[in-house]
């Protein structure tokens, strides 16, 4: 239900075989097995004889890969030229009725790093209309969040196109929550927010989609709200529970003491729902009746116990 926190100001256009198998799914050994037996990909190499490819590359393997469950053999893909791939692709996804959610990650990386931005709707527009709002966050926005975070860990996204994807699945998501009906005034109340200094809203919309749909009433406060602010909305608002995303890289003493702080000004009887880095998270003491939910099914797990 999290992103990767890492940032490098710098795209890169060279990445080496492992960032490759990162960014597509598919194992360095079996890229390997791919360029010796059918030449799929064409590596150059540095003066140490490393193999190192390029973005044309990324993009050549992420449209193999997402062509793999189709009729088409992998020896066939693997010798195509690239229009052809584009061609199946277009054919493929935007045509006929029957793509697997699996199949759409690597082609909605593939447009937004091209800053397609039309072929990026129409392939979320067409997922969502498949197989749902919420197998489309599970199986396909989960994963491609965690593979585009580990491009921008590796440099090989940078922060405009990131934010260019985000904004992207942030619209849809939210139009998603947009054409859910109105829960009831006495609806069950959950208060939505990020702490200062997390901006990443991606993973709280969906939360957002599924308390609405289960007819929760959801108080949605977004990303960067300071302690104060969140206490006079508690305050007004008297809810049930909260729901947070701590991802940012905090000291783990910052993070124990903001979860501590957080307990004592919220009523003791009721549950706060803490997301985000099982790394970070499980360094911290977690007061009482506060809860880490580390994936979607967590949360969804979590609302049919309570209701």
């Amino acid at each position: 239900m999290f992103k990767f926190e890492h940032r490098k100001l710098e795209q890169v256009d060279s990445f080496v075989i492992s960032q490759l198998a990162g960014f597509s799914g598919i194992k360095p050994h079996t890229i390997r097995i791919w360029e010796k037996r059918y030449q799929a990909l064409q590596p150059e190499r540095s003066e140490g004889n490393t193999r190192y490819y390029n973005s044309h590359q990324l993009k050549r393997l992420l449209n193999i890969v997402s062509l793999m469950h189709t009729e088409h053999k992998l020896q066939e893909l693997c010798t195509m030229p690239d229009e052809q791939l584009a061609m199946l692709i277009q054919k493929h996804y935007l045509s006929t009725p029957d793509a697997g959610t699996s199949q759409y990650v690597s082609q909605l990386i593939h447009a937004g790093i091209s800053w397609q931005e039309q072929r990026f709707q129409q392939l979320l527009t067409r997922c969502i209309k498949q197989h749902g709002v919420a197998a489309t966050y599970k199986e396909v926005i989960y994963p491609l969040l965690q593979r585009t975070g580990i491009m921008w860990a590796a440099g090989t996204l940078n922060p405009a196109q990131e934010h260019f994807i985000t904004h992207l699945l942030r619209q849809k998501l939210a139009t998603a929550v947009d054409a859910l009906p109105a829960p009831p005034d006495n609806a069950e109340c959950w208060l939505l927010f990020l702490p200062e200094d997390e901006w990443h809203e991606t993973g709280l919309l969906f939360s957002q989609y599924l308390l609405r749909q289960t007819g929760k009433k959801v108080i949605y406060l977004g990303g960067n709200v300071p302690e104060s602010t969140l206490q006079q909305a508690i305050t007004a608002v008297q809810p049930q529970h909260l729901l947070l995303f701590l991802v940012h890289r905090n000291p783990p003493e910052h993070t124990q003491a903001y979860l501590n702080n957080l307990r004592r000004y919220f009523k003791a009887r009721n549950h706060i729902y803490v997301c985000g880095s099982a790394s970070l998270l499980e360094t911290v003491e977690l007061p009482a009746d506060t809860y880490l939910l580390h994936t979607p099914q967590q949360l969804e797990q979590t609302l049919s116990s309570t209701n």
